[in-house]
């Protein structure tokens, strides 16, 4: 061994290093200038020899640790640009040194996350390939202040937890490296070490691709956003100078994935006279059971519409024909499942501290924590994303009941009431406040809907007075009240025309879309056997009352007809959709 080079070196931290323990690889490991040279260490377990190439020359490195950690001093006065090449016992391997490249996070983008408005966040945060100097790799950052130590682990390190410790930023608890041998198409993960030394092996909550497959033990993937030349120019410019009260808005609910070819779904939707299309959860998502609700990686499209750029082409595609695209969004939870954000770093960082309302009460997904200004600004962050690098025309925020209330799904004692002893989470309504107010800000002209069926007063007035800020909200009394009326039989009926006009006593105290889509009335089929009707053709009027006294209502339209829908509902259906668009006192004054 030689005494020269264990002089300048920081032997606890190596042990540290060694040990899988230390958070500041950097500091250790990082290239020096001694005054005999220059410093270079590694650490690759299970190494028999290690060289550092370096202008043209080789120089040995000697193993300092029989653990794999090797060091070498260049006779040099400067930090060079140099490479490993390293021999294990079945194969070797050359790569630049993972600890010789700066931080990409500035100190304002770390202040910025803290205060929980930095924005665009995933630009940094995730896996990013870019070229620093001259090497060419991929950039991980993820949060995580809690751990002790993470590990970016994947088909660039053979997976090992221990070749690639990340460096933690002490300010916010962000671990990053830059990783020279990783590149597009690579599979990766975290492996998070919690204070209590249990170890989680999780993916990337800012990835914008997965492992094809979708279910827990889904990796994340390596892929940027770039290569797709959008054609839609035109298409946002005119969205963002007509006003949501000047617009006809008839949307037509779909799922994408039950179409064989999306031209197909397009197509569809403008023969039938919509305005937009609004589509099931195109995030990547667990299982089939939950329709695709059961968001698992919130900036990636599921690996079901094939690859990231594919759902580009698909938005660019509806834009092409003037029709707008909403995207089903869920902010509300996340489903508890270890690879997940479930106790990310070993500690409730996601989701509600409290476990006793930690848990969604009808589904046992967890509900998110919007007291902390950093989960915030991850889920502010995606939606700006969706509408940024998806040009999502709008998004219909999932079950924004459970957001809003405290007591929501819960009995009597089984929650606490707020400052003000009511139900209301006000850790919630700041949130959406503060998301509604920087999407309005940041891209106008985007839908921003709440799917809500409680009696939240005033959800779709402005954030300047001090409400929530929504563009909408379905009108779900609405759509009860006319099914009860409609499956009743013609005696029942006499007693409960109220039930049709009543909605006329709150129409214009919000925003309102009407809605007799799939999780209303279900396909077709389903929706003629909630109707009362002592023969099919009966049902069949009642069925086209409903859409027809839909088309005259104030409020918005949304319907959800598919291929299997008859040829008569269809043209139905579309001559309505024609007769709102042409005759502007149907929507021009909807509000009011």
């Amino acid at each position: 061994m030689s005494t020269d080079i264990s002089t300048y070196m920081d032997w606890p931290r190596i042990e540290a290093v060694v040990y899988g323990e230390e958070q500041s690889p950097r500091d250790v490991m990082g290239p020096r200038i001694t005054k005999d040279g220059i410093l270079i260490q590694g650490f690759f377990p299970g190494a028999e020899e290690a060289v550092v190439r370096c202008q043209k020359k080789n120089y040995s490195m000697e193993q300092m640790d029989e653990a794999g950690y090797f060091a070498a001093l260049l006779p040099l006065r400067k930090i060079p640009a140099y490479t490993f090449e390293v021999r294990f016992p079945k194969k070797e391997k050359s790569f630049a040194d993972a600890y010789a490249f700066p931080c990409q996070i500035t100190a304002d983008e770390e202040k910025k996350f803290l205060a929980g408005v930095w924005y665009n966040a995933y630009e940094k945060l995730g896996a990013h390939e870019r070229v620093i100097g001259r090497t060419k790799g991929t950039y991980f950052a993820v949060w995580a202040p809690n751990a002790i130590r993470v590990s970016v682990i994947g088909d660039f390190d053979d997976w090992d937890p221990l070749a690639l410790p990340m460096h933690r930023l002490p300010m916010t608890g962000i671990y990053e490296l830059f990783v020279p041998c990783a590149k597009a198409g690579m599979l990766y993960k975290y492996e998070i070490v919690g204070k209590d030394g249990s170890r989680h092996v999780k993916a990337d909550p800012y990835a914008f691709c997965c492992e094809e497959g979708g279910s827990a033990e889904s990796a994340s993937e390596i892929t940027g956003l770039s290569g797709y030349e959008w054609q839609d120019a035109e298409w946002l410019e005119a969205r963002e100078g007509l006003p949501v009260s000047e617009r006809p808005i008839s949307i037509c609910e779909a799922d994408l994935l039950k179409w064989d070819d999306p031209k197909k779904l397009a197509a569809f939707v403008k023969d039938n006279g919509y305005t937009h299309v609004e589509l099931h959860p195109v995030m990547e998502y667990l299982d089939e059971n939950t329709g695709g609700y059961s968001t698992s990686a919130y900036y990636a499209p599921t690996r079901r519409l094939g690859a990231p750029l594919k759902l580009k082409e698909v938005v660019d595609l509806f834009h092409s024909l003037k029709i707008g695209v909403i995207l089903d969004w869920t902010p509300a939870q996340f489903p508890a499942y270890e690879g997940g954000l479930k106790l990310f770093d070993g500690t409730p960082l996601y989701e509600v501290q409290d476990p006793a309302y930690r848990f969604h009460p009808f589904y046992g997904t967890l509900l998110y924590n919007y007291g902390s200004p950093m989960v915030k600004e991850f889920l502010i962050a995606n939606a700006l994303f969706w509408i940024r690098e998806y040009h999502a025309d709008g998004l219909r925020f999932d079950d924004v009941d459970a957001m809003l209330y405290l007591d929501y799904g819960r009995k009597p004692g089984e929650y606490r009431p707020n400052i003000y002893d009511s139900n209301e989470n006000l850790e919630a309504v700041e949130f959406l406040k503060h998301l509604n107010s920087i999407v309005k800000k940041q891209c106008p002209g985007t839908l921003l809907i709440a799917q809500e069926d409680g009696l939240w007063p005033e959800l779709t007035d402005t954030v300047e007075n001090d409400h929530p800020g929504f563009d909408f909200k379905w009108n779900d009394g609405w759509r009860v009240d006319l099914l009860d009326y409609l499956s009743s039989n013609p005696a029942e009926k006499s007693r409960k025309h109220d039930q049709l006009t009543l909605s006329m006593l709150y129409a214009y105290s919000e925003r309102y879309i009407l809605t007799l889509g799939t999780r209303d009335v279900g396909n077709e089929s389903a929706f003629l056997e909630k109707l009362w009707g002592r023969t099919q053709a009966e049902r069949a009027a009642a069925l086209r009352a409903a859409y027809a006294y839909m088309t005259v209502h104030p409020g918005c339209k949304m319907t959800a007809p598919d291929q299997e829908s008859s040829p008569e509902v269809l043209r139905l259906l579309r001559e309505l959709n024609d007769c709102y668009r042409s005759h502007p006192a149907l929507y021009l004054h909807k509000f009011s």
